[in-house]
């Protein structure tokens, strides 16, 4: 096993290098990403427009929309294979200046309970993931307002160097966007330094729903929807890819919803950069934004899988649709599985953001290799890549 992540490992250390050359046309940026074996989708699906989605959301059943979501994950992914990583989730700092009204984590600069992580505490956390059989860290925190991109350098090239086993998965398009501003470079800048000392891929954070209108309510401060897709452009552009996340239950319509949907999947038509899509589900608990609205609660088990099912049926060009059992607990998450999910995500050893709000579920791999059994799949160790690294037949 050892063997085969090392060689998945040095091809994409070859595929990283070759991009470093310099920018390439997106035809070229699509060829490209389209290389990646578990990632890309190989066959063709029909398209669902905006208007069938929205039709399908407002009146299809549940159970029919299950089972056209679980159709085409069998398409898809015919080996019956599902899916999850071993990862920490390492919240490098709380002190953030956006104040989105939806998190609860978050803490202002020289506010009480403030934190920074010494790389020595950086080193012991991921230590403990190695310990268990980790292979990557979700990397991200707070949107720092003095920390340029020379500090982002020391810490990626400190974990790369001394943990070269480790895949670095960090740094939200909201922190790379900052991070070019406060240090004045580009955004293209900003992600090939950090791909140089180590970085690998970005996270989907920070793309809450991607319409202005409901950004304006829940993140007025935060990057807009053409800031966010550009990011995310910019990091395929030189072969490095990302996830695409969206945040459901706040104060959006069913028509920002599929507007969402309609950027990434546009994306993916230009880049093939996308590994995969997670759909996650607001908590209100303690957040500014339930304060001002305090009708709001965090959405059914109902309305995440229809959800869910959805977005299995109109993002044709994502091969991963992972499973937020996060925020929907871990039976919810099983039976997303069945909604058109392939992957149940992370282990996340330690996640602190949505824990602030009150929603604190665990699992580990004997969990998850129990729950993914339980409805007759068979469960794998993947890395970010979507590498198999062990199969639990």
């Amino acid at each position: 096993m050892e063997a085969l992540a090392e060689s998945h490992l040095t091809q994409e250390k070859l595929q990283k290098d070759s991009y470093l050359q310099g920018d390439s046309s997106l035809k070229e940026v699509f060829k490209r990403n389209s290389e990646e074996e578990n990632a890309v989708v190989k066959i063709q699906l029909p398209r669902v427009s905006s208007d069938e989605i929205l039709y399908l959301m407002r009146n299809a059943s549940l159970r029919e929309l299950g089972e056209r979501a679980f159709q085409i994950k069998k398409q898809l992914h015919p080996d019956n294979l599902t899916t999850f990583v071993v990862d920490r989730n390492i919240n490098y700092t709380n002190i953030c200046w956006v104040d989105c009204e939806f998190c609860a984590f978050k803490r202002r600069l020289n506010e009480e309970g403030t934190y920074i992580l010494s790389f020595d505490e950086i080193d012991k956390k991921i230590e403990e993931l190695l310990a268990i059989g980790g292979t990557q860290i979700l990397f991200q925190g707070g949107v720092h307002p003095q920390l340029k991109i020379e500090w982002y350098e020391d810490l990626v090239r400190h974990i790369a160097e001394k943990y070269p086993q480790i895949t670095i998965h960090g740094f939200s398009a909201i922190e790379i966007h900052y991070i070019a501003k406060v240090s004045q470079i580009s955004i293209s800048e900003v992600l090939r330094r950090l791909q140089r000392c180590g970085l690998s891929s970005i996270p989907g954070a920070g793309a809450e729903i991607l319409s202005d209108r409901v950004r304006d309510v829940i993140a007025p401060k935060k990057l807009d929807s053409d800031a966010w897709i550009e990011v995310h452009r910019e990091a395929h552009k030189i072969g490095m890819k990302s996830t695409a996340t969206m945040m459901f239950g706040s104060v959006e319509s069913d028509e920002d919803i599929v507007e969402h949907w309609e950027r990434i999947r546009a994306l993916q038509d230009e880049t093939n950069g996308f590994r995969a899509f997670i759909l996650w589900s607001f908590q209100p608990s303690f957040t500014p934004l339930k304060e001002k609205f305090p009708q709001l609660y965090a959405a059914s088990s109902n309305r995440y899988l229809r959800l869910l099912a959805c977005s299995r049926i109109f993002l044709d060009n994502f091969q991963n649709i992972q499973s937020s059992w996060v925020t929907q607990g871990s039976y919810i998450g099983q039976l997303a599985l069945l909604f058109g999910a392939n992957d149940l995500g992370s282990t996340m050893m330690e996640e602190n953001v949505v824990a602030a709000a009150g929603a604190q579920n665990s699992m580990n791999q004997s969990e998850m290799i129990a729950l993914i059994r339980d409805i007759g799949e068979i469960p794998a160790k993947r890395n970010t890549a979507y590498h198999i690294l062990e199969r639990f037949d």
